[in-house]
Order: structure tokens, then sequence, then C-alpha cells
């Protein structure tokens, strides 16, 4: 069923006994949200669940409420789990096994999360002395299954959290192993985010008769906070780190998540901002969840100012006094922008959502505003001048504060002494300019930054989807390479291919974004079992292989070099066999 704003619902019409009543009372619940207006009742009775619905949606509740209900009906608890909850990520399994303890406290309900990167000797303890809930990745699940520290003979209900996500990660065949453990009479209750055909497997083995459940997108979107404001800059990659740090001195955030694509982005941009003298902290998958927690802690307690993460790491985070998210690059799908903006203008307070767009990605954005059915405005980047006009209303707010609630007498002789030659509001400038000088200090972005908006109009998403963001007048860097110029095009030698999974728009899209040239200009393709030919415009192509020798497909190093023979045959009259383009 396709669920609607329920009206005059509340969690007692549910069926939940006083305790969980009250715990939701106490963090603030007040009505149930459509999904767990659903969902609730139908585990309640016990029917298996088979729910289509994201991140944002109140989906952990929807599922651990009914299990907690069913641990209030128990006569005795034993050492085995009533209920298991497989999550894709250490963070989302976190977060979930924090939320239901959350929930459960006041039925001293015995929540026990296990995943990979924290000590399995630490697990096996926790497990050893009960558990009413476990709440797990699917490795490190099965990891426990066979060594017979978790035994699943009592198991009541299995939840598969973002079902979609566990098997993009490729935890498909972990997931069959548990699932075949289960006893005949077990729940199992699935959400996902969407139910592509490998989802359908898991569905026809192991759930019967499910209740459907569906959240419509206009649903989702009605979660989303009225209060972030959106924004966009459009600017050449090559100058997203000069954009984003005049941004960030200009809104000055309490506390902010820059996202980026890849784990290496990261890192570069990570490195970047501490060297230009912000606070920053990477969270990516390639840290331990000792890492993370240290980075999030930092975070929380204001030692640092800025998470750069992935979208997979920031998975779950929840910190209230979030004030900015950046989209350091634009989000591939709609949704996951959605799911990115959703972490502020939380609880009544105001939040900024700022997304850097190349200029070919205006495409994304007008994807993104036709989902969210909302304009995102496209301004001009901040100039210096705006930068040091800033700067002067920062100097004067601290001077207020400072004038207002300060005992000068202990100055009173320097000034005295220099009035004496120094008219009193040369003496009061010079205090400012040193006070300017001194909170100033450090590495600057102090670089003008080309205008491409200069030549694109302001207006609606109509409008906007037939600019030319690209348009060689907005400088040399945009200009569009035709392969039929003087210098021909040559073939590139990519290291990965059909081995590796590699498909036609995985090579255009690296090319196009990595050495920030149009798609259109990219030649011929062909893809072999360990290797794939790329034809691009001789011109540029050096500084092609530079650009993707940098990034990553699919996970796999890229490596690239010009192919010197078919280059060869080329100019020699030499032919070959040319396959069109796959896009």
């Amino acid at each position: 069923m396709d669920l609607e704003e329920s009206t005059n619902i509340t969690f007692a019409d549910l069926g939940l006994c006083d305790e969980l009543q009250k715990s939701l009372t106490s963090l603030g619940y007040e009505e149930p949200t459509p999904i767990q207006a659903v969902a609730i009742p139908a585990m309640i009775k016990g029917s298996d669940v088979l729910g289509q619905a994201a991140t944002g949606t109140g989906k952990t509740a929807a599922f651990a409420l009914p299990i907690l209900q069913r641990l209030y009906l128990q006569d005795k608890r034993g050492t085995k789990p009533m209920a298991l909850v497989l999550a894709p990520t250490r963070e989302l399994a976190v977060q979930v096994s924090e939320a239901t303890h959350r929930y459960g406290k006041f039925l001293n309900a015995r929540v026990v999360p296990v995943y990979g990167g924290q000590a399995i000797s630490r697990q096996l303890k926790s497990l050893s002395m009960g558990a009413d809930v476990v709440v797990g990745t699917p490795g490190r699940i099965l990891d426990h299954l066979k060594r017979n520290s978790l035994a699943l003979s009592d198991l009541e209900t299995v939840v598969l959290d973002e079902a979609d996500e566990m098997l993009d990660m490729g935890f498909a065949e972990e997931i069959d192993a548990i699932l075949a453990k289960l006893p005949d009479k077990c729940q199992v209750v699935l959400f996902s985010a969407t139910l592509p055909d490998k989802i359908q497997g898991i569905i026809s083995n192991y759930i019967k008769n499910p209740v459907h459940l569906k959240i419509q997108k206009d649903a989702l979107l009605k979660n989303t906070s009225p209060l972030v404001v959106e924004r966009a800059y459009v600017v050449q990659r090559s100058h997203k780190h000069l954009a984003l740090g005049r941004v960030l001195d200009i809104e000055l955030p309490q506390a902010a998540i820059v996202f980026c694509r890849t784990r290496d982005e990261v890192d570069r941009l990570t490195e970047t901002l501490n060297g230009r003298g912000y606070r920053a902290e990477a969270l990516h998958g390639g840290m331990s969840q000792e890492q993370r927690d240290k980075v999030v802690a930092r975070l929380r307690s204001n030692t640092a100012e800025l998470i750069v993460a992935t979208d997979v790491a920031a998975r779950g985070l929840d910190i209230e006094q979030l004030t900015h998210v950046f989209n350091f690059d634009v989000p591939s799908s709609p949704e996951a922008y959605v799911h990115r903006i959703g972490r502020v203008g939380r609880a009544g307070k105001e939040g900024t959502a700022i997304t850097f767009a190349e200029p070919r990605e205006h495409r994304l954005l007008v994807a993104i505003e036709r989902l969210t059915k909302k304009a995102i405005k496209i301004d001009k980047l901040p100039t210096l001048k705006d930068l040091r006009v800033k700067r002067m209303e920062a100097i004067e707010s601290r001077m207020r504060t400072v004038l207002e609630e300060s005992d000068f007498e202990q100055f009173q002789v320097v000034v005295d002494r220099l009035s004496e030659e120094f008219d009193i509001v040369e003496i009061a400038l010079a205090a400012i300019q040193s006070f300017y000088s001194v909170s100033n200090a450090g590495p600057d972005f102090e670089e003008e930054l080309p205008d491409l908006m200069q030549k694109i109009p302001s207006g609606s998403s109509k409008n906007r989807e037939s600019r030319s963001y690209g348009s060689t007048d907005a400088g040399k860097k945009n200009k569009t390479f035709s392969r039929n110029e003087s210098s021909g095009g040559v073939r590139l030698y990519i290291n990965l291919g059909h081995n590796e999974g590699v498909r036609p728009k995985d090579l255009v899209g690296a090319i196009a974004n990595e050495a920030g040239i149009n798609s259109r200009d990219i030649g011929d393709i062909e893809i072999k079992n360990s290797f794939s030919l790329v034809e691009v415009p001789g011109q540029i192509a050096n500084n092609i292989v530079s650009a993707l020798n940098k990034t990553t497909i699919k996970g796999y190093r890229l490596r690239a070099k010009i192919d010197e023979k078919s280059f060869s045959n080329r100019h020699d009259g030499g032919g070959r066999a040319r396959s069109k383009k796959k896009r």
C-alpha cells in the first residue's frame, strides 16, 4: 500500500505498551510517521513486511518498536536473541542499536551491536551474557554463526535494513547464508529504498505473504525541513577547493559536513582544508570504527569544525549542532541529495545546504529540483570584496561584545600616552587594524575566482535545463574539443575491462569528470577482458592521462597511457576496426 500522512493517530493507538510510550515521550516523539503507523501494527500482528522506504522516513522506529513490544510480552528472557537486525554498514548498525536501546530503556532491553572493526572478544563477552536484540553487519553476523557464539534458534524476527545497500556492497552470499539458518516461523521484515531485481530472490525465498508498504517520494519530501536554505555555485573542478574555502569564510559554520564522492577525494580535500587553517577531519570507509568514533566526537565537542565524508561513512550521523551541509560534488541521485541535506534544519533550527556544481552538472541540479519541487538558487561566488566586508562585520561584532563586557582600566595608561601624540580616532583605527591582522593571520583563499555565472541568466528549472553551463564564453577551460581538429584523436589504453565490470558509461563518466571535458568529445570505446581503449582529442590526451591516473573506477585504481601503437597506425595510414561508442 502507498502511505500518506496519517492524521489523529498516536503511538497509544498502535498498541504499544506504557513503557515504550514513556520512552517515546521522553525522546520528544509526538506522533508516528506514515510508515510507523502501518508497519508497527503489521509487525505486532506477526506479518512479514516488505517496505520501500529510504533513510529519514522513520523506519528504524517502525521495526524496533514492535520488536520491543514483543519483548515486553515475553514471560522470560534467555541468553539467545529473539530479534536480529542486519545493516549494511558499521555506522548504521551502531545507529540502529543505539536507537533501539533508547526506545527500550524502560524495558531494560539488552541490545548488542556486532560489526567489523570492533574487537570480537568484546562482542563474544556481550553475547555470552545474553541479548534480546542483536544488530550487526552481515559479515560479522556470519562470523559469529560460524563460531557458534550466536544462536538463531529462538529468533522470532529478522530485519533487513537497507537491503539494496547490502546487496550493492556485495553481501548477497552472507545474507543468503544467514537467512537459510532462520527458524521456520521466524518473521522476516525487509526495508529498502529501491526494489531491484536482485532483491526479488530474497523476497521469493524467505518472505511469506508480506504486507507491502511504500513511501511515495512526496511523502519522503514532507519530512524535509523548510528551514534549510539551499544554494548552489557553478565552479570549475580545478577551482572547487578555492570556492569552498571562500564560502566557508563567508558562512562561518558552527559545524559542517562536506560530502565527497570518493575516499581519495575526502583525504585530499581534508589535507587541503587543514593546510588552509581549518579544523577538518576525514570520515570514510577506509577508517577503523575507533577512528570514526573519534572524528564524530571531535566535531560534537567543537574540537573540529568540519567533517569531510563519503555518503556511506556519514550514514546515520546525527549531530545536533550541525549548521551546514556542503556538497563538494553533486550527488549522483536526487534522493541522495535529500538525505544529505536532511541532516540540517532539524528540531526547528535553521540550516544551510550549499552545492558546488561543475558546468556540465546542471542536469543533476535539474533532477534534484524535479524531485524536491523546490528551486535551488544559483549564486555568484563571493568576491574578495565580499570576504573583506564579512570580516569587517565580524570585527565590529567582536568589538561590540568587548565594549559591552570588558574592564578597560588596565589599558587606560596606553590610551593616555598615545593620545598625547595621536588623535583618539587614529588610536582606535590602529587597534582595529592590529586586531584584523591577528584574527586573519595564516593561509587564506586570497585569489579571485572566475565568475561562471556571467552568461547564465536567473530563472526557473525549466529555463535552466537548456542553459549551456559549459559554453566557451565562460573561459578557455570550457572549450569544446573536436576530434576533427588538425591534431586528431588518439586512443588511451586503460588497465580495466570486462573482468572488473567496467562499462562504457563508467569510462565516459571518469574521463568527463576528472579531465573536465564534454562527454561528446570522447570517441570510440573498446572494452576487452583486461583492458579498454578509448579515443580522445589528441591535443589534451596527456592532460586526460594525468587526471585519470589519480582516480578509481568501481574501487579499482585506474592506470591510463597513450596507446602508442594505435597512434602510430593512425598517422601511418594503418586502419583498425572501429566499434561504436555505447552510452
